[in-house]
C-alpha cells in the first residue's frame, strides 16, 4: 500500500470516530429531551413501573388536557412570549449600540468602562435581587411587566459579544469612507454595522431569549397576580405536594419547551455561522 493510500485510510478512520462521537454526543444531549417527551405520554401508574417505558404512550392529549385544567398555560405563555420578546428586542438593540461604541469609537475611559462591564459578569445575578425589588417598589412597578422587563434589557455578554463580533467583522475602513460620505454615527450603525453582523444578532438573541423564557425567580417575585404570571411561574402551580401528577408535569414542561425549539429552528443557520466565522478572536 502506496503512503498516499495509508493517508487517506488514516483520514477516514479519523472522519469515522469523529461523527461515531458526534452521534453519540447528539443522541445523549437529545435524550433528556425524549424522556421528557415519553413521560408526558405516560399515566402516574406507568411512569412508576419497574422498568420505566422507553417508548412514547397515549395519553398525551389527555395529560395536556389536565394541564388546561390546573391553569392558564395559554395565557401564561402569550404572558411569557411577549416578556421574552420584548427584553430580546431590547437587548439586541442596547448592546449591539453599546458594542459598536466600544469597538469603533473613540472616547475617554472606553477601557476602564469596558473593564467595569466584564467584571460585572462575574457577580451573580441573585446578590441584585433586593435591591432591585426596592428599586421596583420605589417606581410603584411591583406586579407589572416592566419591573420584568426593563432590568433585562441590557447585559454584560451581550455588550461582550458584540463589541467583540463588531470589532472583527465590520472593517475601519467602510466606517471611515461613511463618515467621509457624511453619514452619522447612528447611521453608520443602523446602515452599516447592524446588516453586517446578523449573525451576532441571532445568536445572541437564541440565548437571552431562552434566558428571558426560563427565568422563574424574577418573574415570581413581582408578578403576584396569577393572570400576570409568565410560563415558568405558572407551572409551579401544576406540583401538588399531595399527589404529583407526574405525566401531567412533564406534558406542561415539554409544551413549554417547544417554543424554544421553534425560535432555534428558524435562527439555527445565522447561529452556526456566527460560530463558524470564529467570531472572538479576542
Amino acid at each position: 500500500m502506496s503512503k498516499s493510500e495509508n493517508h487517506k485510510t488514516k483520514t477516514t478512520i479519523q472522519k469515522a470516530v469523529v461523527y461515531l462521537f458526534l452521534t453519540v454526543g447528539s443522541l445523549l444531549s437529545l435524550f433528556p429531551f425524549y424522556w421528557m417527551f415519553t413521560m408526558a405520554t405516560r399515566t402516574n401508574r406507568e411512569i412508576n413501573s419497574f422498568p420505566p417505558p422507553f417508548t412514547p404512550g397515549a395519553d398525551l392529549v389527555g395529560n395536556f388536557q389536565k394541564v388546561l385544567d390546573n391553569m392558564d398555560f395559554f395565557g401564561s405563555m402569550a404572558n411569557s412570549l411577549f416578556v421574552s420578546t420584548s427584553i430580546t428586542v431590547g437587548v439586541l438593540f442596547l448592546c449591539s449600540l453599546a458594542g459598536y461604541s466600544f469597538a469603533k469609537l473613540e472616547f475617554k475611559g472606553k477601557k476602564f468602562l469596558f473593564s467595569v462591564i466584564l467584571i460585572t459578569m462575574m457577580i451573580p445575578p441573585q446578590l441584585g435581587l433586593i435591591p432591585q425589588y426596592y428599586i421596583m417598589t420605589q417606581l410603584q412597578w411591583i406586579n407589572t411587566f416592566q419591573a420584568v422587563i426593563v432590568p433585562g434589557l441590557i447585559n454584560a455578554f451581550g455588550i461582550f459579544w458584540m463589541r467583540q463580533y463588531i470589532q472583527d467583522a465590520v472593517p475601519d475602513e467602510l466606517i471611515e469612507a461613511a463618515k467621509i460620505d457624511g453619514c452619522s454615527t447612528f447611521r453608520i450603525y443602523w446602515n452599516i454595522v447592524a446588516p453586517t453582523v446578523l449573525p451576532a444578532f441571532a445568536t445572541l438573541g437564541i440565548i437571552v431569549f431562552m434566558q428571558a423564557w426560563n427565568d422563574f425567580l424574577w418573574p415570581l417575585t413581582v408578578l403576584r397576580e396569577p393572570s400576570m404570571h409568565t410560563l415558568q411561574v405558572a407551572l409551579r402551580t401544576l406540583n401538588d405536594a399531595r399527589q404529583m401528577d407526574y405525566g401531567m408535569i412533564m406534558s406542561g414542561t415539554f409544551w413549554a419547551t417547544v417554543p424554544l425549539i421553534v425560535i432555534f429552528l428558524m435562527f439555527n443557520k445565522l447561529f452556526i455561522q456566527s460560530l463558524s466565522e470564529g467570531a472572538v478572536k479576542s
